[in-house]
């Protein structure tokens, strides 16, 4: 499958962070990676290729080389949630005939994008099961639209073109469709029904509301992509890539998508967890590493944080910086900032930047406007546990937490082949 195929794939089929992490699972055992657990014991093997799961939103895959250990470590990491509308427990509304679902705002979504889109849902729920200590728990993703968020009509908010600020619990409300007579819980009984259980099985959910639009080709050559969820199924894309198609003959390449990155990482699967960490002193202590040389071999080590950057905007250019402009199509970014809300240094910068030299692959680089602070990444927060040279990398966007978002199919050939090299060379 050519790559921006196997990109648009993911972009269709990964729908909530649970449904990302299904698809990179289907991906790594094609290539023949083997799953393990947290919970059991591990036995690895020169050569061999793992990945393993944790609360089915955050999945780390890693790769064993003919001289394991002896290397440095090399990590990329991506994460595998994105903003969207999270449905609340008891979600059921009913208001003037219509029915509805309560939903929370998940991230930094730009709200007013989400009015008037064709909307389903995803996620994963837990189900009574014979054990009480261990629920059934399914993942599930309906490829129906469900939702639509309508607009108010331009005669009803006739100032609308000037502005108008959305209401995160009243005017975010989705319809779902006709209420029913009868029916008090249509939404609980839709999802009873997707999962062929009795509704009262239904424990709790973690469910989100997606656009469902598709990703496409835009620009009179087409050489542009929109889609949803850009952010930041780019990277992860590109991570699959790298660790499926490159191998090193000596140390270990490992990816770490994790979940939760829109909300600060600092959760039991997020970035800032003791996961990564925990992973990396496992793996190595199956080749007979003592803590003392775990750390030798985590000193060593380089992490690449993959997450996408903003692209200079033709209609607000005064928002970039003024010396550095990354423009859509000229490559990848390497992204800086001296606050270190993207965590780099100018030796890790170097490093990148050679192994983009040697193999020819274009990079751009952002910094945000002095007076416009930008947002953060995982790797910040990863560095922050592991004390490892890192670099913020990742594709140009323009409308970065849009509904629908906005890149240029080079970029996405440019991080990819940078992901293939860094896990080769």
């Amino acid at each position: 499958m050519e790559q921006e195929e196997m990109l648009f794939h993911l972009l269709e089929q990964g729908t909530s962070a649970a449904m990302v992490v299904k698809e990179a699972e289907i991906q790594l055992k094609t290539a023949g990676f083997q799953e393990l657990s947290f919970a059991r014991p591990w036995k690895l093997l020169e050569h061999g290729a793992y990945y393993v799961k944790h609360h089915d939103t955050t999945l780390f895959a890693f790769t064993i080389g003919g001289q394991a250990g002896t290397e440095s470590l090399r990590i990329a990491a991506a994460h595998t949630d994105f903003p969207c509308l999270r449905i609340k427990p008891c979600a059921d509304v009913q208001a003037g005939g219509y029915a509805q679902v309560n939903v929370e705002v998940y991230g930094g979504a730009i709200l007013n994008t989400w009015l008037d889109r064709p909307l389903s849902i995803s996620g994963r729920v837990a189900l009574a099961g014979k054990d009480v200590m261990h629920p059934e728990l399914r993942c599930i993703s309906a490829e129906r639209t469900l939702g639509v968020i309508p607009n108010l009509a331009i005669h009803m908010n006739r100032d609308v073109n000037k502005g108008i600020e959305l209401n995160k619990q009243t005017d975010l409300l989705p319809v779902l469709g006709l209420a029913k007579e009868g029916s008090k819980q249509p939404f609980l009984d839709f999802l009873a029904g997707e999962l062929d259980r009795n509704a009262e099985d239904i424990l709790d959910y973690e469910l989100c509301l997606y656009c469902q639009e598709k990703p496409g080709y835009a620009g009179i050559d087409g050489e542009l992509i929109l889609s949803p969820r850009l952010d930041n199924l780019t990277s992860v894309q590109a991570l699959l890539t790298g660790i499926t198609e490159s191998r090193r003959e000596n140390g270990i390449n490992v990816i770490a998508l994790f979940d939760h990155e829109e909300i600060g990482s600092r959760t039991k699967q997020g970035a800032g967890s003791m996961l990564l960490g925990n992973l990396l002193q496992r793996m190595l202590g199956c080749f007979g590493k003592t803590p003392a040389q775990w750390t030798e071999c985590l000193y060593q080590a380089f992490l690449l944080s993959v997450d996408v950057a903003h692209g200079l905007h033709p209609n607000h250019m005064a928002k970039m910086d003024i010396t550095n402009k990354p423009v859509l199509g000229k490559g990848f970014c390497i992204k800086e900032a001296s606050s270190q809300s993207y965590a780099t240094d100018c030796e890790a910068v170097a490093i990148v930047e050679q192994i983009c030299r040697k193999e020819k692959i274009p990079y751009q680089k952002f910094v945000n406007r002095s007076d416009l602070p930008g947002g953060g990444t995982l790797g910040s927060v990863a560095s922050s546990f592991l004390p490892v040279r890192t670099v913020d990398v990742g594709i140009p966007l323009l409308a970065m937490h849009s509904a629908v978002e906005t890149m240029a199919a080079a970029d996405m050939k440019a991080l990819t082949d940078l992901l293939r090299a860094y896990f080769r060379i």
